[in-house]
């Protein structure tokens, strides 16, 4: 089996949001291990694929993946 590249674990974690967080913690768990693997230290997501793009809703994705141990950045 191949492994995960962080854009795929994004739209695997995009999709999850999209299913009323169906499995994120194991999405975020997979994002973090190709994050690693591709020496990179941040996500970056598109806040217009997001559910609930607002600030509010930005920022409590950011603690949550924070907590995790993602740097979670926006496109701007």
């Amino acid at each position: 089996m191949s492994e995960t590249t962080v854009a795929e674990a994004i739209d695997r974690i995009y999709a999850s949001l999209q299913a009323d967080n169906a499995d994120l913690d194991q999405h975020i768990a997979v994002l973090k291990a190709a994050l690693a693997r591709e020496g990179l230290k941040e996500a970056v997501f598109d806040p217009a694929k997001l559910v609930q793009n607002n600030r509010q809703g930005r920022k409590l994705m950011q603690a949550y993946f924070r907590q995790r141990g993602v740097t979670v950045k926006f496109e701007s």
